[in-house]
């Protein structure tokens, strides 16, 4: 079997997402393409976006959903980088001249107090670490024509990150309720995604905790200040230029976004 070049896949990725022209599954044109290949492709990109000045401020974990996992074949979920260029303010409209095919995701998210470097880590010390939770949309995009993935082809790009939105209404843990917390997604004006926070692993700090303990195994454990975008609380919903999203979750300000 021929070997796999990360390098110039790592490449293509990077020119897809310039060009904004997607690419065809790595897996069917990669045979024998693994989720550790995939890694290795998206530490390419890590480390090139790191030389150019770009800064790590975080992680998104994807595939939180058993369903998803069950439906990709996989039995733990993903991660990819949150950089400080892909942040976009709450109030500031998110460009579509910078994305290929976007869709967009309500999840809780975390900004930590305090790292988390040696493990193992367990919920009581992911929750001991975390400063504070916020709404968070994630902007998810593809450099895989027609969203075609599989979970390596989903790992190598980053995990389908692109942007990120995180709402200014900041609450300690204990007000908010990491189970059954409802969320809503409304899409120009009509609902479009709900859900509730046991979707994401049955808790979200169960997705930090697998989050933390991977991220010490592969080297780049979390730090204090890291923002951890935990999982989707419901179906991702595809977005265009001109739509408005709000999102709703029990115990938060409602977030508001607009694509341009």
């Amino acid at each position: 079997m021929q070997a796999i070049d990360h390098t110039a896949l790592a490449d293509a990725l990077a020119q897809a997402r310039k060009t904004r022209q997607p690419i065809a599954p790595i897996t069917g044109t990669c045979p024998g393409f693994t989720a550790e290949d995939a890694y290795a492709v998206q530490e390419i990109a890590t480390t090139r976006r790191l030389a150019k000045g770009e800064r790590i401020v975080g992680r998104k974990i994807g595939l939180t959903s058993p369903a998803v996992q069950a439906q990709l074949g996989v039995s733990e979920p993903d991660f990819g980088m949150l950089f400080d260029v892909d942040q976009v303010r709450e109030g500031e409209p998110v460009r579509m001249s910078e994305l290929i095919q976007p869709k967009v995701e309500a999840e809780i998210a975390f900004v930590l107090k305090a790292d988390l470097a040696t493990g193992p880590v367990g919920n009581d010390m992911a929750a001991s670490a975390i400063d504070y939770a916020v709404v968070a949309v994630e902007i998810v995009d593809s450099a895989i024509a027609d969203w075609k993935i599989t979970l390596a082809d989903t790992v190598a790009d980053n995990a389908s990150g692109a942007k990120f939105v995180l709402g200014r209404d900041r609450l300690p843990l204990d007000r908010v309720d990491l189970h059954l917390a409802g969320m809503e997604l409304i899409h120009n004006g009509r609902q479009a995604s709900v859900g509730i926070a046991a979707a994401c692993l049955g808790n979200p700090l169960n997705a930090v905790s697998w989050l933390a303990n991977k991220m010490i195994e592969v080297g780049r454990p979390l730090v204090a200040g890291d923002i951890v975008l935990s999982g989707a609380l419901g179906p991702m919903v595809t977005v265009a230029s001109g739509d408005d999203i709000t999102v709703h979750v029990l115990g938060f300000k409602p977030l508001d976004l607009s694509f341009r």
